[in-house]
C-alpha cells in the first residue's frame, strides 16, 4: 500500500458478523474469477463504502469451510479516513457495513475500536463450535426443508448419549489431535487443548410439522483456544456419532486419538458441513457474553444516536455521493 496523506488517522476495529454458510465457499475470500465465493468477499466489498484512504482488508479470526455457518465470527480491519475527519464510531461502522452488504445471508452484528496491535486471530482466547443433529428421520426428503441446511439428519431413532458423553471426555484436555485433521494439513503442530466437549438434548425445532413428532434434536459443543485447520470438529463429531450408533465404543475413541493416524477407518469420516456453527469467539478483557458478543462500552447502540454519530453518518453519505 502507498503512504497515506499527512494527517490521515488510521483506526482499527473488531467486527462481529454472522452468516448462513450454505451459499458460500467458506468464510475466507475466494480470489480470481471463480464461481465460488467467500463471506469475506462480500464484507470487503461492503467496506469500500467506508471510503477509506487505503483499501480495507479483513483479517478473519476463524476460518470456516463451505456450508458451515456462524452465529458469531469476527475479524479486524483498519479504516483510514481523509485528513481532518475523525474515526468512525463503532455504531456508524456497523450501520455502514450493513447498508452496503449485498448478500442477505450475512449481517454485521457489532463493532468495537481496538488498539492498533490487536489481532482478531491471535488475540482470541476461546472459540466455541456447536454441531446440531436430528434423529428419527428415515428419509431426507421427509425432513423439514427449513432444517435441511442447518443440521445433520440421522435415520436412527435414537443415540446412546451416555456413551457419546463418555467418549467425548476422552477428547478433553491437551492432546495431539493428528487423528482428527485432514491429511496434509499445514498446521505446524497438531497439539491442541480441548477445554470442553459435550453432548446434550437440543431445543425442538419450530420448523417441523406434526407428522415429524418422532424427531429429536441434539447439540454437540466443543470449546478450545484454537482448532486444527479443516474439519477437526466435524471429524470428532463423526466419531462421536459412530459411538452413539453403537459402531464404536468410548474406549475405541481413546485408541483413535492415541493412534495419531488421520487415515484410519473411522477418523476419515467427516460430519456434513451444514450442521456446524461457529457460535463464539472470545477475547481477553472485553467482557465477553456467552454468545461471543462484547460489552466494553462501545456497543452497537440502542438506536438513539448522538449528534456526533449523526454527523458522521451524514458525512459518509456525502463522501459516497461526491
Amino acid at each position: 500500500m502507498g503512504s497515506a496523506p499527512a494527517g490521515a488517522v488510521r483506526a482499527r476495529y473488531l467486527v462481529y458478523f454472522q452468516y448462513v454458510g450454505t451459499a458460500f465457499n467458506g468464510v475466507v475470500a475466494v480470489k480470481g474469477a471463480q464461481p465460488a465465493i467467500g463471506v469475506q468477499n462480500f464484507l470487503e466489498e461492503a467496506a469500500k463504502g467506508l471510503n477509506s484512504v487505503e483499501p480495507i482488508k479483513l483479517t478473519i479470526s476463524s476460518r470456516t469451510d463451505a456450508g458451515v455457518h456462524a452465529l458469531s465470527n469476527s475479524a479486524h480491519l483498519d479504516v483510514q479516513r481523509r485528513p481532518g475527519r475523525p474515526p468512525f464510531s463503532p455504531e456508524i461502522l456497523t450501520k455502514a457495513l450493513n447498508t452496503h452488504l449485498r448478500h442477505p445471508a450475512i449481517r454485521v452484528v457489532q463493532a468495537f475500536r481496538v488498539p492498533s496491535n490487536f489481532h482478531a486471530r491471535y488475540t482470541a482466547t476461546s472459540r466455541t463450535y456447536l454441531y446440531r443433529l436430528a434423529t428419527g428421520c428415515p428419509q431426507l426428503d421427509q425432513f423439514s426443508v427449513f432444517e435441511r441446511n442447518l443440521c445433520w439428519a440421522l435415520r436412527a431413532d435414537s443415540l446412546d448419549v451416555a456413551a457419546m458423553q463418555e467418549a467425548a471426555q476422552h477428547l478433553v484436555g491437551t492432546h495431539d489431535f493428528s487423528a482428527f485433521q485432514s491429511a496434509g494439513s499445514p498446521a505446524r503442530t497438531s497439539v491442541r487443548t480441548l477445554r470442553r466437549a459435550s453432548v446434550s438434548p437440543g431445543l425442538s425445532s419450530p420448523f417441523v410439522s406434526l407428522q415429524d413428532r418422532g424427531l429429536r434434536f441434539w447439540n454437540l459443543e466443543f470449546e478450545s483456544q484454537s482448532f486444527l485447520y479443516r474439519q477437526q470438529v466435524r471429524r470428532m463429531t463423526a466419531v462421536l456419532v459412530a459411538v452413539g450408533l453403537g459402531v464404536l465404543t468410548p474406549a475405541q475413541v481413546k485408541a483413535i486419538l492415541e493412534s495419531r493416524d488421520p487415515l484410519g477407518k473411522h477418523q476419515t469420516r467427516v460430519a456434513p458441513a451444514q450442521g456446524l456453527f461457529l457460535v463464539a469467539v472470545r477475547y481477553p478483557g472485553l467482557g465477553n457474553h456467552a454468545d461471543g458478543t462484547l460489552d466494553c462500552g462501545q456497543q452497537e447502540g440502542s438506536g438513539v444516536w448522538d449528534e456526533e454519530a449523526l454527523g458522521q453518518w451524514k458525512d459518509l453519505k456525502d463522501e459516497g455521493s461526491g
